[in-house]
């Protein structure tokens, strides 16, 4: 219903001060210059003009939002969505005082009195429709008690959602008339946004996410993971352990803590690696603004992955074949890289492992050609997913974001040290990965994930070869018929063991009853 009255407040203000109407409104043969002389007026007259800037953020604060911030940052129009999003902080004043305390009593369910004893009143970060706060608890929750607590401007949320609804019913129109909006599916991508943005705002999923990263993660010496405290966890609040901590780009204030800047981004790819492609949950929107390095004693030197908004998980099979994928490319084994391809399903059946092959020698050799220090294992993962196009083929969206989750990784830590080794660091951890793959603890984990079908499947073996044999016997369409006789003769065995093997549980249990029985009556 919001969605809907939106709709026609936008299209009253389009009737109201459209084009169609001006256009209707100028004299037949003097359009040009009573344009020219209405829009002189217009840009005359203050009191329009701030009627007009006063009505745009109320009809669309999300646009209106993005248009003030390329204004004053005009190097955002390049960037990606997540990065122009991210960029958009003081969207409005936060929450202090008495609103606060409202909105914790809401969504507390209580007074924050009673759950806390102080509240940083100024917030550490004043982000887009949210803001983040230090806080003390008035009882220690798992040894915590100093948290970091984030907390949503449920109108702004609200309104947000409302232009998304918006946008996604405008792409519907459009798609309607237009051909190429068919062709694009632009109301896919507008309905996918809306999901984008719903996922930021839903604290729950993200407490759920950075719970999860810390199950994986527990026992990594080079990284931390907050502990999510879930009695404040509630869609409107996200409570977290507080760490203290230093930005990864802060080269000065590492340097001030005696931090290892080559050793922090040696980490940030080994980690960024191992947690998309061992363990197939990651960040999808990984930039430095969500990568920390901790300063506390206890911790001092690790990174700190807190931000849990967009995460991302590959299944087995796609993150097999990365890591296959990656490790026959660093080999430059191309023919196993085609094949993978083909199994995968990425290429289409008709397309020729041999082209495939020349297609990913083409682009990735000029890679080894270059110095090591100038080798980009990002560069090398782009034509390790994107060298199937010209045959009509695509990889999963998944692997597209989890390649540009290592890019951007591998971006960050050249920008915390130069020169560090981001091709031999991320050669030798898929190397390591794939090895584990391949070794015991690889066939331990797939017997594992396999011991579930079999518990069910090995008991009904005998019953099923006993009946296949039957039936076979039976219809006359098993092997020749010189062997028909030895066939008979085998199912007969087959069902003296039967009996057997009946007779004895049988006896077993008959005399396992026995025998508690008489251990009962002599016992007592």
């Amino acid at each position: 219903m919001r969605s809907r009255l939106r709709q026609l407040r936008l299209l009253f203000c389009a009737l109201r001060y459209g084009f169609r109407l001006i256009w209707l409104a100028a004299p037949e043969h003097h359009k040009l210059h009573w344009f020219l002389t209405l829009a002189s007026s217009l840009h005359g007259d203050p009191r329009l003009a701030s009627r007009l800037h006063g009505s745009l953020p109320r009809l669309a604060p999300l646009a209106t939002a993005f248009a003030q911030t390329l204004a004053t940052r005009p190097e955002l129009a390049g960037a990606t969505l997540h990065d122009a999003i991210d960029a958009i902080e003081h969207f409005e004043e936060p929450l202090a005082g008495e609103a606060l305390n409202t909105t914790l009593r809401a969504a507390l369910g209580k007074p924050p009195e009673t759950v806390f004893t102080w509240i940083d009143p100024m917030p550490t970060h004043n982000g887009w429709c949210e803001q983040t706060h230090l806080a003390r608890l008035a009882l220690p929750v798992n040894a915590h008690q100093t948290i970091t607590l984030r907390v949503l401007r449920a109108k702004q949320v609200q309104e947000v959602d409302d232009d998304a609804a918006l946008l996604c019913a405008v792409a519907r129109w459009i798609e309607r008339f237009s051909r190429a909006a068919r062709k694009l599916q632009l109301h896919a991508l507008a309905q996918a946004l809306r999901e984008d943005l719903q996922r930021r705002f839903d604290l729950r999923a993200q407490a759920a996410n950075l719970s999860q990263s810390g199950h994986q993660l527990g026992d990594d010496p080079r990284v931390v993971v907050p502990d999510v405290i879930w009695d404040l966890c509630t869609p409107q609040t996200i409570a977290v352990q507080h760490i203290d901590t230093v930005r990864a780009t802060d080269i000065a204030g590492l340097a001030e803590h005696h931090i290892n800047v080559t050793q922090v981004a040696a980490h940030l790819i080994e980690v960024v690696t191992r947690q998309a492609f061992e363990h197939g949950f990651f960040h999808a929107a990984l930039d430095a603004c969500r990568v920390a390095v901790s300063v506390e004693p206890e911790t001092r030197g690790r990174l700190v992955l807190a931000g849990a908004a967009l995460m991302t998980s590959l299944s087995s099979p796609e993150r097999e074949f990365f890591v296959h994928g990656a490790t026959a490319l660093f080999e430059q084994d191309y023919a196993r890289l085609a094949t993978l391809h083909h199994v995968a399903g990425h290429v289409p059946a008709h397309a020729r492992t041999e082209q495939i092959e020349a297609e990913l020698r083409t682009r990735s050799e000029a890679h080894f050609a270059s110095d090591t220090d100038e080798r980009s294992a990002g560069a090398l993962f782009h034509h390790l997913l994107h060298s199937v196009q010209p045959f009509g083929g695509e990889v999963s969206p998944r692997l597209v974001a989890a390649q540009r989750a290592f890019g951007q990784a591998e971006k960050l830590a050249r920008s915390i040290h130069p020169g560090v080794d981001a091709w031999g660091i991320a050669r030798h951890t898929l190397t390591d990965i794939a090895r584990q793959d391949l070794g015991h603890h690889g066939w331990i984990r797939r017997l594992s994930q396999e011991l579930p079908h079999l518990a069910q499947i090995a008991p009904r073996v005998p019953q099923m070869v006993f009946r296949f044999l039957e039936h076979h016997a039976k219809t006359g369409h098993g092997p020749a018929a010189g062997q028909a006789a030895q066939q008979a003769a085998l199912l007969d065995a087959w069902r003296r063991e039967h009996r057997r093997t009946r007779a004895l549980l049988l006896a077993c249990a008959v005399c396992g009853g026995l025998i508690g029985v008489t251990a009962v009556l002599f016992g007592s």
